[in-house]
């Protein structure tokens, strides 16, 4: 698949942090974030003209992914030059594909970014009505969501494949993926970890 190609293969992260921190970082194309960028189907949390883009792609049910909230939210909070954009990729079972496609259809009334903070900082979801207990309680009308979800059914579906085919181009194994400007980093990171992916990506301009 042409739409991201890794390259570079492996970049020795201890030559940037240490070995102590270590951690195989690989990178893709300019083009191939550009196509990842570009109408992602999610409004980016951040700056809205970011000269550092983040991208993850998440399971809700990932713990994994829960433990990268208070990280993100830090670097948010910390640097104003930033955006995350958010890639639902449900791998976990049925539960994650209701919860990513509810979160997604949630945009159609802007709330994605509400939707996805509330499930994502939230417990493990067993049940359907679980996740809508939790949107509803975060504020998202659910009325509104439903028919949103079954009218744009085939907008999410488009989409969550899309994310699914870039996940896989990117070979990532599971969950969580990170994008930070052109380094791939598959797995948990650390924030100390990504403010410098950060500092790479602003030096490289």
């Amino acid at each position: 698949m042409q739409l991201i190609r890794v390259i570079l293969s492996v970049l020795a992260s201890a030559l940037l942090l240490g070995a102590a921190t270590a951690q195989d970082i690989q990178e893709v194309t300019a083009d191939g974030l550009k196509q990842m960028l570009t109408k992602p189907g999610t409004e980016a949390a951040g700056a809205r003209k970011p000269d550092v883009t983040i991208v993850e792609y998440f399971d809700y049910n990932c713990p994994y992914c829960k433990t990268m909230v208070p990280t993100l939210k830090a670097l948010l909070a910390q640097d104003p030059g930033i955006a995350v954009v958010y890639k639902e990729w449900p791998i976990l079972g049925a539960v994650s594909t209701y919860a990513a496609s509810s979160a997604l259809a949630a945009g159609w009334q802007g709330k994605y970014l509400v939707a996805h903070d509330a499930l994502i900082s939230g417990p493990r979801l067993k049940q359907n009505d679980q996740v809508d207990a939790i949107l509803q309680s975060a504020g998202v009308n659910m009325d509104i969501l439903n028919k949103d979800r079954t009218r744009h059914a085939q907008e999410i579906a488009a989409l969550l494949a899309r994310n699914d085919e870039e996940a896989h181009a990117l070979t990532l194994g599971g969950t969580p993926g990170l994008v930070v400007g052109l380094q791939l980093v598959a797995g948990v990171a650390d924030l100390r970890f990504l403010k410098q992916l950060i500092a790479n990506s602003r030096q490289r301009k």
